[in-house]
This record gives structure tokens, sequence and C-alpha cells, in this order.
């Protein structure tokens, strides 16, 4: 199908549709096995479907099935959105990428670097220099995740209730005074490490819009590209489609139901912490029209948001003199592999296709969730793939590079 709504063979589009069936064939033993309960895959090429397929539960308590317009919690891809939401005010002149965070966020001023010391008693040190709202879109900016348990900052975190797209309590505002009396792990600019920065995106947007996160992606970004269900709640007419999330215990290897699929979950009711880092729920198509719309320089179906240049210039390695991220890598945790990948502003970019291992070509760029969602954008290939299911974590099983395998594989010219 289209984005307009009808199915396209994929002999047409340069796909076997031999080679496609392979898909859900292959991720159909993982749901024969019971190591997570179901999923959807889809793969589009020059603008149209030519696969998309479900497969399995969405809710194993309900034994309700996956369906093509199953709502899922995409985490982390929420990062991609708002790294957009941002550019766009780039693209008014509210703000330069080489402009101080603490310009427009004050609180940044008082930021400090951890220098000894443990999560009971350490010192700190002053950055060598601030913090640029390009460390903060290419996780360069010092800051972390308080699930990483690696680094005593991120036990600071957790004692905060800085918990990514499970804070609660506090708004994107109160989020930031809270960040800025933590210290960073090292001074901007001098390594990569996966973090909060891109919810502290969200209240730039904040501040340089005078809106709400919620609405100014409803307004400027969801409404136009018509990803209707797409937010950071699901409304109480829409939980019937609602996929229900599962965690892997990594000791034990046991799965277990992480949140429901019903009024009981926490995305059922209305929110306050507007995490641009990870708090969207989204379909399979509604990820699709912003992949197109990125694809297609900026725009989708008449209707522009960005430029085909600034569109370019997001996926672009951002990352200092041209490093890749394992060459800058501080991280417990990446969303998608480093060797030969550098960053752009929202994703990682592929810059050697030998060293990633995977038959990717140079400049394609993707990211994924913590419930193992995952896209990528191909634009020499112009080809999109987008992979959804529910488990956690998203390292519980090597799902992304194996849909690529297949994806690529299907690929006769």
């Amino acid at each position: 199908m289209t984005l307009a709504g009808s199915f396209t063979v994929p002999e047409e589009l340069g796909l076997s549709s031999e080679r496609l069936a392979r898909i859900p064939n292959f991720f159909k033993a993982y749901v024969d096995r019971q190591k997570f309960f179901g999923f959807s895959t889809l793969v589009a090429r020059q603008g149209q479907i030519a696969h998309f397929e479900t497969v399995g539960l969405r809710d194993r308590e309900n034994e309700t099935p996956v369906e093509r317009d199953t709502i899922f919690r995409i985490y982390s891809m929420t990062k991609p959105i708002t790294s957009l939401a941002l550019m766009m005010l780039h693209e008014e002149g509210k703000f330069q990428l080489t402009h101080e965070v603490a310009r427009y966020i004050p609180a940044f001023d008082r930021l400090q670097v951890f220098d000894e010391g443990d999560r009971q008693s350490f010192t700190t040190k002053p950055c060598a220099r601030a913090m640029t709202i390009r460390d903060l879109l290419t996780h360069t900016s010092g800051l972390t995740y308080g699930f990483m348990y690696a680094h005593p900052v991120d036990h600071l975190y957790r004692k905060a209730g800085l918990n990514g797209a499970g804070t609660d309590g506090m708004t994107l505002e109160e989020m930031v005074e809270k960040i800025a009396d933590i210290p960073l792990l090292f001074s901007p600019g001098e390594r990569w490490n996966y973090s909060m920065s891109t919810d502290v995106c969200g209240r730039l947007v904040e501040v340089l819009s005078g809106k709400p996160l919620d609405q100014f992606f409803r307004e400027r970004i969801f409404e136009p590209l018509g990803m209707h269900d797409t937010g950071f709640t699901v409304p109480e007419d829409k939980l019937a489609r609602f996929a229900a999330n599962y965690e892997r215990d990594q000791k034990t290897k046991e799965i277990r139901l992480a949140d429901t699929a019903d009024a009981k979950s926490t995305y059922a009711r209305p929110q306050t912490f507007f995490s641009g880092g990870g708090g969207l729920v989204s379909t399979a198509t509604d990820y699709l029209r912003f992949c197109q719309m990125m694809l297609n320089g900026g725009e989708l179906e008449g209707v522009r948001l960005i430029s085909p240049v600034t569109a370019e210039f997001m996926t672009l390695n951002h990352l200092p003199g041209g490093k890749t991220m394992r060459e800058m890598d501080n991280s417990a945790f990446s969303e998608t592999g480093m060797d030969g990948a550098g960053f752009g502003l929202g994703f990682s970019v592929i810059l050697d296709t030998a060293e990633a291992g995977l038959p990717v070509s140079p400049g394609a760029y993707s990211w994924g969730g913590l419930a193992s969602t995952y896209f990528w954008i191909d634009p020499q290939e112009e080809l999109i793939g987008i992979f959804m299911t529910q488990l956690m974590p998203s390292r519980s099983y090597p799902l992304r590079p194996q849909f690529q395998q297949l994806v690529y594989a299907a690929i006769t010219e």
C-alpha cells in the first residue's frame, strides 16, 4: 500500500515478494518460542509500502492480536521527533546550534563536572567549556540516564527522580532545574553518552516556542502530517488498540508484564512530564509518515515542515572531527550499533558500511526505542524499515540487525 492507502507489488519497487516473506516467518520463530509475543514489520521504498505484516499478540493476558493500527510505546523513537521540532525553530531563527544552553535555560549556568569520589561523597570541577545546543542534539552534553548504573552520577539522577521517560511528578521546567544541580559526566563535547539531552531539547522547544511540548508536537507536526495516533497519552477511545508492554529478566530470562494495555496503564492518564526523549506512543503507519517526510527532504503530501537543506544537515555526522560513536563512546548503552556510525541531530548515521557490519548504505540514519522498536531510513536506496513490538530491554535479542539483514536481502535492483 502507499501512503495514500493501496498495496504495491514489491517487484515494482525492485524488491522480491518471496524474500520479503522471510521477514515475518523469521520473527515468528521468536513468538513461537515465547521470546516475545507479537510484532509488526513494515518496509517502504520509493514512497510506497511493499511489506506490512503483523504476527502474534499485542496483549498476552487478553489474547488480542497485533494489528496494523496497534498503538505502541515508541520510547526513544521520540528523540528524532523532538530534534525535528527544535530544528523547525532553528529555521525560524530562534537560536544557533553554537548558542550556549544557559542562554535559554539560565539554570545551566551552574553546571559542574564530576571530578572524583563516589555517589555519597564527590568533588566537582568547572566545565572546560559551556554546553551548546549542538551538544544536546548529539548526546555530547555530558548528561546521562539514571538507568545506566555505570557511574555515581547515574545514581544521582535516580535519587532526584530523573527516570527518563518514566519521570513523574514534575514538568520539563522542573526537570532542567534538577539536572542543573547534578554534575556532568564530562565537559561538553569531550565524549558521546546516551542521555536525557533530548528531554532538555524538549524544554528548549517550550522556551523558544512559548508552547507546551505536547501542544507544539500536535499543532506543528502530528496534525500537519496526519499522525493521528501519536501522542503522550492513549485516549480512552483508543485503548482497545493499545499494546501491553513486557520485560525480560536478564537473569531468569522470564518475560513478565511491565505495563498493561488498559486504563491502568500510565499512558491512559494525563501527563505532566512530556518526555522529548521517550514519552510518545505511535503506530507503524504514523511513524512511517514521519520517516517519509524526512526521506522526502522535509515534505509529505504537500506539507513541508523543514527545508531539504535542513533535513540533509540533520542527517550529517555532527560528532567533532568526523569521529564515530565508538571513538567517542562513554556510554553504557546505545539504541543502535556504534561501529561505523556517527551521530547527527537526532539520529545515528552510517559512515562506514563495512565497519558497521551490515549492508546498509552510507548516510542511512536510524534510532530505536527501549521496548525494541526500531526504524531506519536509507536515502540511497529510498528505503524505510520499521519494526514494532513491546519488549524491554531493547538489547534482549538482535532483532534490529536481523531485520535489516532480511530487508536488504530482498532488494533485487
